[in-house]
């Protein structure tokens, strides 16, 4: 039996709801839903699953049912055993934690009774340990053994996202270890629920204003710059990436700015002063009309990456950045930093794990410079494109991609801030525009974009399922916080306001579309997650987050580890009864 076959009998056997279970366990409906449906499931020994077998418990209590906890735990465990363990993922944390700690296969072969050959195919893949928990607690057992001084205890708290205090006992260290290694499908996602929550909230014309880029004046007058310079430690280090961008502003060149570094961050974000002082010296390289090309390293722990990744936000919204990532597991010993310019180059290294005792040289030597130019040039060749970035500059690229990825196959998933676009009416839709007053022109052109985005979504439904993820809106909650259309494809940033009856009778249509196509699914809660961002995933292939304005924009994301992250991402859902407000 599986997962969602067992719980569906239990819910059966208690004659309740989902949205009874949602309400006594402090799960979503949407959660619930997923459940009951088989998109997810919980992780074996998580609080989801605790939760669930608590609400299931007090259901049964209420409608003096006799069934133990204990039992209800056991058979929802159960089901999960089998499935446990991702094979694909136990090679990618086997991976990860080779290379983090730079473990020796040879030792960690002796010591786990596996031949050294069969430990690299487990790595690739290519075969399956027969009893894969006996071969993880005997990996976990070795690393708490020989890697238990409080440098490497800091370095697995950062892979595995938990305090190093809890790493100090080794019984907790391994359990901890243990757990990661069996159940990290999901990258920590309160990472990514910041970070969404970040891109949700930005807005482009606010940053600009509050660090005066529109006052900004690019220098002209030359400052003397040696040809060579070194610097030793972080701060140090600090102070060679602000001459960096200094030099680079200074300068007559137009080239590209070329950055990549897989430098520990730690130190440097907690560096606030800093961090305002680089964010300063990126808005004026941008100011100059630079064009970065930036690869990402994304081979670090996930709190780490994530941390990167947000910070680069606005600068995404510029339309003046290309980022990449490399494939593959980069060096695990040296750490490497290499920014070049048209007329500077910054370089250096550390060994992992000492970044104070790192060295990096600044130069503005033309031969130097142009053989970090070439080097650069050389690594974007082995790069891969992080994310595809759309703004409205690159509309006819968009719809290129819209209509190719139509065609692929493949399960998608949405999850709206308003209304799906796609299932309004031409009458509807028209009655909206006119009664906010839109432009002719503007009428014509939102029309034809909806046309089209209808036409995609009947491709997409001949072949795939598709889910949207909405909010439905009660009358009282309506005012405060008013939905808009959702024109984001369109890069129409005006916000066009529904009126509550508008509302109601697009929500309605969404509905009867659902009942009209087998492959449409619709999942509704009562909170509105994002506000001016959606997320489509197509699973296992690319995940599209849009931003409906501050600016509209949109970004594609094929990274495996990025992409995995999103796509398994379970929003922070308050669940309410609304149902007597809908119907006043």
């Amino acid at each position: 039996m599986t997962f969602c076959e067992q719980l569906n009998k239990y819910i059966e056997q208690l004659d309740c709801s989902s949205q009874e279970l949602a309400n006594v366990s402090g799960l979503s409906s949407t959660v619930i839903s997923r459940y009951r449906n088989g998109d997810r499931t919980p992780r074996i020994k998580s609080k989801q699953l605790e939760h669930l077998a608590d609400g299931l418990y007090k259901i049964s209590c209420k409608n003096n049912i006799n069934i133990k906890r204990e039992e209800i735990y056991f058979n929802l465990s159960n089901t999960l055993n089998d499935i446990s363990i991702n094979f694909e993922q136990l090679s990618k944390n086997l991976n990860e934690l080779v290379s983090t700690l730079n473990i020796n296969i040879a030792k960690l072969s002796r010591f786990i009774g596996y031949d050294a050959s069969f430990v690299s195919k487990i790595r690739t893949g290519n075969i399956k340990p027969s009893k894969p928990q006996d071969f993880i607690e005997a990996v976990c057992n070795f690393v708490v053994e020989k890697f238990n001084s409080d440098d490497d205890k800091k370095t697995v708290s950062l892979l595995i996202d938990c305090p190093v205090e809890e790493l100090k006992d080794n019984k907790t260290y391994l359990s901890k270890l243990i757990t990661w290694f069996s159940t990290n499908t999901t990258p920590a996602p309160d990472y990514i629920n910041n970070f969404l929550k970040n891109l949700d909230e930005f807005d482009l014309n606010q940053y600009i204003k509050a660090i005066h880029f529109d006052e900004m004046k690019v220098p002209f007058v030359p400052f003397y710059k040696s040809t060579s310079k070194s610097y030793y430690g972080i701060e140090e280090m600090k102070k060679g990436e602000l001459d960096f961008f200094k030099s680079t502003v200074l300068s007559k060149s137009t080239d590209p700015v070329f950055m990549c570094s897989d430098m520990p961050m730690e130190d440097m974000a907690k560096d606030v002063e800093f961090g305002k002082k680089w964010m300063f010296a990126i808005a004026m390289t941008l100011k100059k009309g630079l064009h970065l090309n930036i690869i990402h390293n994304l081979d670090r722990p996930f709190n780490e990456m994530m941390l990167g990744l947000e910070s680069w936000i606005p600068i995404y919204m510029t339309g003046q950045v290309s980022p990449f990532y490399l494939k593959g597991f980069q060096d695990s010993v040296y750490c490497h930093l290499n920014y070049v310019s048209g007329s500077t180059a910054l370089t250096g290294e550390c060994i992992n794990g000492y970044h104070k005792n790192g060295k990096y040289s600044l130069t503005s030597n033309k031969s130097e410079v142009s053989y970090y130019r070439k080097k650069a040039e050389l690594l974007l060749k082995k790069a891969q494109p992080l994310m595809e970035i759309y703004r409205y500059d690159s509309k006819n690229s968009f719809n290129v991609f819209l209509e190719s990825s139509s065609k692929e196959k493949g399960n998608r998933r949405r999850i709206l801030s308003s209304l799906p676009i796609h299932t309004i009416s031409d009458e509807l839709l028209l009655k909206i525009l006119r009664r906010n007053k839109i432009p002719d022109n503007d009428i014509q052109n939102i029309l034809s974009a909806v046309k089209e985005q209808k036409k995609l979504m009947d491709i997409v439904l001949s072949s795939s399922i598709f889910k949207d993820e909405i909010s439905e809106i009660s009358k009282k909650d309506f005012h405060n916080n008013t939905p808009t259309l959702s024109l984001s494809d369109s890069f129409y940033e005006n916000k066009i306001n529904y009126t509550y009856d508008e509302y109601l009778e697009h929500l309605k249509l969404t509905k009867d579309f659902e009942k009209n196509n087998i492959n449409y699914k619709l999942i509704t809660n009562t909170t509105n997650i994002f506000k001016n961002i959606q997320i489509l995933i197509c699973e296992n292939k690319w995940v599209m987050i849009s931003k409906d304005s501050s600016p509209s924009i949109h970004f594609v994301i094929k990274h495996p580890k990025l992409r995995d992250a999103i796509e398994n991402f379970v929003p922070l859902i308050v669940e309410k009864d609304i149902e007597n407000d809908i119907k006043d």
